[in-house]
C-alpha cells in the first residue's frame, strides 16, 4: 500500500508522522510518499533521516489537492492511505485498515478513528454539504461501520476509485476534496466504513488563518454548484463576498471577492 503525506512548514508534526510511520508492522510492504508543498522551515532536509520515504519537493504551495492528485498518481500499489501530516498511526493501523478493505469489497475506502492526546475519540464526521462543523465518533461497537464523511486527516482509499473519476477535483484548493471525495464514493453507490479497531493521534488545527477561511468557503461553492446546481452553487459563491463583507472580515474578503485559492489560482 501507498501513504501519502502531504506537508507545508511543519517540520516537527511531519517527522513525529514520519516516525510512527516508520514504527508500523508490515513497514517493508508501506510506500511512503511526502509531498512537500513548497517549504522553508527545514522540512526539506528531513529526507536525510528517513532514506526510505519517497519525498516529492514542490517549488511552492499547491494547495492540498493538487498535492493529494501528485502523491497518489506516484502511487505503486492499490490502496493510498491519505495522510495529514498532524497525524500519528498508530503501529497496525495501516495494515489492519487494508485488512478491512479486503474483508469489504463494496467497500471504497475506509478511515481510521481520530483520537486525541488523550487517547478519545477527536472530531472526525461532518456534514455534506460541508459546513465546517466536525464531531467525534463514540464506537457502541468494535465493528467497521459506514459512515456519510470523515474528514481526510486519515482515509484509505481503493486507487481506482480515484482513477474512475480521474483524479481529486482540482477546483478545490486547501478544503472540500475529502467531501467531494465522501460524495464521489456515495454517488457510485459504495460505502465509506469507520473502523473503530484501528486508530490514528490527530493533532489538528484550532484555529484559521483568514486565508484558509476563504478557501473553505470557496471550496463550499464549488461543492454546492457540482452536486446542488448552479443556483445552489452561485448563492454559495454570493455568500462567501457578503458573509465576511458584512462581518466585516476584510481579510476573508480580500480573497474570497477575487476568488483567490490557496494555490493562487481563481476560483
Amino acid at each position: 500500500m501507498t501513504v501519502v503525506v502531504v506537508s507545508r512548514n511543519r517540520a516537527a508534526l511531519l517527522r513525529r508522522c514520519l516516525e510512527s510511520l516508520e514504527k508500523s508492522e508490515g513497514r517493508e510492504k508501506l510506500q511512503i510518499v511526502v509531498v512537500d508543498n513548497g517549504s522553508s522551515d527545514g522540512s526539506e532536509r528531513l529526507d536525510t533521516d528517513f532514506p526510505q520515504v519517497q519525498f516529492i519537493r514542490l517549488p511552492k504551495n499547491f494547495g492540498l489537492t493538487k498535492a493529494m492528485n501528485i502523491g497518489w498518481r506516484a502511487a505503486d500499489a492499490e490502496y493510498v492511505f491519505f495522510l495529514h501530516d498532524d497525524a500519528e498511526v498508530y503501529p497496525g493501523t495501516a495494515i489492519w485498515l487494508a485488512g478491512t478493505l479486503d474483508s469489504n469489497p463494496t467497500a471504497a475506502a475506509v478511515c481510521p478513528l481520530l483520537v486525541d492526546a488523550d487517547g478519545q475519540p477527536a472530531p472526525q464526521l461532518g456534514n455534506l454539504p460541508p459546513d465546517g462543523e466536525w464531531f467525534a465518533f463514540e464506537p457502541s461497537l468494535g465493528l467497521a461501520q459506514p459512515v456519510q464523511y470523515p474528514r481526510g486527516a486519515a482515509l484509505m482509499m481503493r486507487v481506482y476509485v480515484i482513477r474512475a473519476v480521474r483524479q481529486i477535483d482540482e477546483r478545490y484548493g486547501q478544503f472540500g476534496a475529502d467531501a467531494d471525495l465522501a460524495a464521489q464514493i456515495l454517488r457510485a453507490s459504495k460505502q465509506i466504513l469507520l473502523d473503530p479497531a484501528a486508530h490514528v493521534r490527530h493533532h489538528g488545527s484550532t484555529a484559521y488563518s483568514a486565508q484558509e477561511r476563504a478557501d473553505f468557503l470557496l471550496g463550499r461553492a464549488v461543492f454546492m454548484g457540482k452536486y446542488l446546481g448552479f443556483g445552489a452553487g452561485l448563492r454559495a459563491r454570493l455568500a462567501a463576498v457578503f458573509g465576511p463583507l458584512l462581518s466585516f472580515r476584510w481579510g476573508e474578503l480580500r480573497y474570497t471577492l477575487p476568488g483567490q485559492k490557496i494555490d493562487g489560482t481563481q476560483f
